[in-house]
C-alpha cells in the first residue's frame, strides 16, 4: 500500500450547537482563503435557508484548505441523530475525525452517537474542547467525561491516545493548554497534519471510487460526489458503474470537480484519496462503486441504520386544495419523494393501499418535519397522518425501537419532568447534580413516549431545559402510552369565522383560529378542555335588531389564539386526523370532514 502525502480527509463530528460550522469558519478563514474586505456571512457552511434559521446542519457539505502544501478536505456532518444516515455515508470518505464538546455541556447523546460510527470505522479521533470561553466552562471535568466515554464506546488502546485541543472557534483560537490563551488555530491545523494519516491505495487495483452524495448543476446535470479509493479518474473516461444487485453499466464522466475552498473546480484528472465530484452519471445510488471498466471491481456497500418512524403522506384533497400550492396532484408528490429517496438514503419511501398515499419512514420525527418543511417551500401541498413506530417481530414477540434519553434541567422543575415521563414508560437510568443548580436525567424510553413530548417538556421547563435522545436498540413492547387528553373543537360547516362566536366559544378550550380566518367543515378550529371531540359553529353572527346598547360590543375580549408549528401540529394529531400543510398554511382536520360520518 502506497500514501498520498499531500492529502488528509477529516470530518468534524458533534452534538447539535456545539460549535462545528462556526470553526470550519474559522478554519476557513485562517486558511487565507478570503480576501481581508471580502464579505462572507456567518456558519457560511449552512447553505440551505432552514440550517440557518433552525441552527443545525441538516445536510453534510464538504470544503478543503491548503495549510503548508498539504490539502486538507473538511467534511462538516450533522449533530443531530434523525441525519445519522448522513453521518454515516461521509465517515466512508475520511482517515480522521476531530470530535468536537462544550467546554460546559460535556458529551451529550449525539456525541456519543457520532463517536460510535467513527470508532466502528476504525478512525483515529482528535479531542476539541469548544467555547471555552464560557463562564460555566469545565474542561478539567469534560475532559474526563470524553475519557468515559470512549472507554464505554470500547475504544481501542490507540483510539485512546488521542490529542486533546481546547479552542474558541468563535474567535479562531486553539491552544494545547486550557490555561494559556490561544492566538491562532495553527496548533489545530499542525495536529491534523500529525494525527490523520494520509489516504493510502494499491497502485495495482484500477480505478475505486464510492459515491457517498448526490447533487445536481443546472449545466451538467446530476453530481455524484465521493472518494477516490484505488486508482485515476480522468475527464471523458468510460467507467463501469457497479449496483447494489452486482449488476454492471458502462457510462461516461463527462465533468470532474475538485474542490478548493467553498467553490468546485473543474480539474482534468485526479488519484486516490481525492474527493471529487463527477458529472454524467445517471443510473447511480448513494453507496455504489464506480469502477475501472474493462475490471470492475466492487467496495463494500454503506450500511444505514433501520428507520425508526413512519408517516403517511398523501396528495391534499381538503376544500382548499389547490389555492395556495403549485404542485397539488399524487403524480407530483410521489415523483418528489422518490427523488428525495434517491438522494436521501436515511428515508424510505413504500407503496401502500391506496395510490394516492404513501408511507415515508425516516430516523425521527424531525427527520420527516425538515423534508416537509423543504416540501412545502418549494409549492407541495399535502396532508400527512400521525408518525407512528416501526415495529418488528421476533420470535413470538414485538419489539418496539428504545431511545436513550437525556435531560439536563434546572433543579426546581425534577418533579414536573419526572411526572410527564413515568406515565410515558420510561424508566431512570442515571441522575447526576453537577451542583452547578441544573441537573441531569438519563432515561431509556420507547420512541413512541417522546412523540409530542417537547412542547410539554418546553413549558415544563420555561424554556430552560435540554433535550436530547438517541436511537437505542429494540426492546419488547413497552405496553400502552397515552397520547393526547384533550379532545378537538371542530368546524361543523365552511365559512369565515367571526369574533362574536369565537367569544362564546373560548370557554370550551383553547382556540386555532383568529377572527376572519376561512374555515371549512372537519377543520379543528381548537383544542377542547374536555376528552371528547366537539363539533362547533364558528362562523356564527351576532344577530342585528333595533336594539342598541352602546358598551355591548366592547365588552368582548379574546384571548391569542395557539398558533402551532410544523413540529407541534405533528406532536398533537391523533389517528383519526391529519395535518394538511401548504406553502402559506398549516390546517389541522378530520379525516372523515362530514360531522354524520365522524359519529
Amino acid at each position: 500500500m502506497q500514501q498520498r502525502e499531500s492529502i488528509r480527509n477529516i470530518a468534524i463530528i458533534a452534538h447539535v450547537d456545539h460549535g462545528k460550522t462556526t470553526l470550519v469558519d474559522a478554519m476557513l478563514w485562517q486558511s487565507g482563503l478570503f480576501r481581508a474586505n471580502e464579505s462572507v456571512p456567518e456558519r457560511i457552511m449552512d447553505s440551505i435557508d432552514l440550517e440557518r434559521e433552525k441552527g443545525i446542519t441538516i445536510m453534510a457539505k464538504n470544503t478543503a484548505i491548503n495549510y503548508r502544501g498539504v490539502h486538507i478536505n473538511i467534511v462538516d456532518t450533522p449533530g443531530h441523530a434523525d441525519f445519522g444516515s448522513e453521518v454515516e455515508r461521509t465517515l466512508t470518505l475520511v482517515d480522521g475525525v476531530l470530535l468536537l464538546v462544550d467546554a460546559a455541556e460535556g458529551p451529550l447523546p449525539q456525541t456519543r452517537f457520532v463517536l460510535k460510527k467513527a470508532l466502528e470505522a476504525g478512525l483515529p479521533p482528535i479531542v476539541v474542547v469548544n467555547k471555552i470561553d464560557r463562564s460555566d466552562a469545565r474542561p478539567v471535568e469534560v475532559l474526563d467525561e470524553i475519557y468515559d466515554l470512549f472507554i464505554d464506546l470500547d475504544a481501542n488502546e490507540d483510539q485512546l491516545e488521542f490529542p486533546v485541543l481546547y479552542t474558541n472557534a468563535r474567535v479562531g483560537t486553539a491552544t494545547l493548554e486550557h490555561k494559556s490563551p490561544g492566538t491562532s488555530l495553527e496548533p489545530l491545523f499542525e495536529t491534523i497534519l500529525g494525527t490523520v494519516p494520509p489516504p493510502r491505495f494499491d497502485p495495482a487495483m484500477g480505478l475505486q471510487f464510492r459515491g457517498a452524495m448526490l447533487d445536481w448543476d443546472d449545466y451538467v446535470g446530476r453530481l455524484v460526489i465521493g472518494r477516490i479509493f484505488n486508482g485515476t479518474i480522468r475527464q471523458a473516461d468510460r467507467v463501469a458503474v457497479v449496483h447494489r444487485d452486482g449488476s454492471v453499466e458502462i457510462a461516461k464522466v463527462t465533468v470532474l470537480y475538485g474542490y478548493e475552498g467553498l467553490k468546485r473546480v473543474e480539474i482534468p484528472e485526479a488519484g486516490a484519496g481525492n474527493l471529487v465530484a463527477i458529472a454524467g452519471i445517471d443510473a447511480i445510488d448513494i453507496g455504489e462503486t464506480v469502477a475501472d471498466a474493462e475490471n470492475p471491481v466492487a467496495l463494500p456497500l454503506i450500511r444505514i441504520d433501520e428507520p425508526t418512524v413512519s408517516m403517511l403522506f398523501s396528495a391534499n384533497v381538503s376544500p382548499f386544495a389547490g389555492k395556495e400550492g403549485r404542485f397539488v396532484t399524487s403524480p407530483q408528490l410521489r415523483d418528489r419523494l422518490f427523488k428525495e429517496r434517491k438522494v436521501n438514503v436515511g428515508i424510505r419511501v413504500d407503496e401502500t393501499d391506496s395510490p394516492d398515499a404513501l408511507r415515508v419512514s425516516g430516523r425521527g420525527e424531525l427527520q420527516l418535519a425538515i423534508l416537509i418543511e423543504m416540501m412545502r417551500r418549494e409549492g407541495f401541498e399535502m396532508e400527512v397522518g400521525k408518525p407512528e413506530i416501526i415495529t418488528r417481530e421476533e420470535n413470538g414477540a414485538t419489539l418496539e425501537p428504545m431511545e436513550y434519553l437525556v435531560i439536563d434541567i434546572p433543579e426546581e422543575h425534577i418533579g414536573a419532568v419526572t411526572q410527564k415521563i413515568g406515565p410515558r414508560r420510561g424508566s431512570m437510568v442515571k441522575l447526576v447534580n453537577h451542583g452547578t443548580g441544573r441537573v441531569r436525567l438519563e432515561y431509556r424510553i420507547p420512541s413512541r413516549g417522546l412523540i409530542g413530548y417537547r412542547t410539554a417538556f418546553l413549558t415544563d421547563t420555561r424554556g430552560t431545559g435540554l433535550l436530547n435522545h438517541l436511537f437505542d436498540g429494540w426492546d419488547v413492547w413497552q405496553g400502552d402510552i397515552a397520547h393526547r387528553q384533550n379532545g378537538a373543537l371542530v368546524a361543523d360547516r365552511a365559512g369565515r369565522t367571526t369574533a362574536y362566536a369565537i367569544d362564546h366559544l373560548q370557554a370550551r378550550g383553547v382556540m386555532f383560529a383568529s377572527p376572519g380566518d376561512q374555515v371549512y367543515e372537519g377543520q379543528i378550529v381548537g383544542e377542547n378542555s374536555r376528552d371528547n371531540d366537539m363539533d362547533v359553529n364558528i362562523t356564527k353572527e351576532k344577530k342585528l335588531t333595533n336594539m342598541r346598547s352602546s358598551t355591548a360590543d366592547e365588552s368582548v375580549k379574546l384571548t391569542p389564539p395557539r398558533i402551532m408549528n410544523l413540529e407541534q401540529s405533528l406532536e398533537w394529531i391523533r389517528e383519526d386526523e391529519l395535518l394538511e400543510v401548504t406553502p402559506k398554511s398549516l390546517r389541522l382536520r378530520k379525516r372523515a370532514l362530514a360531522g354524520r360520518r365522524r359519529f
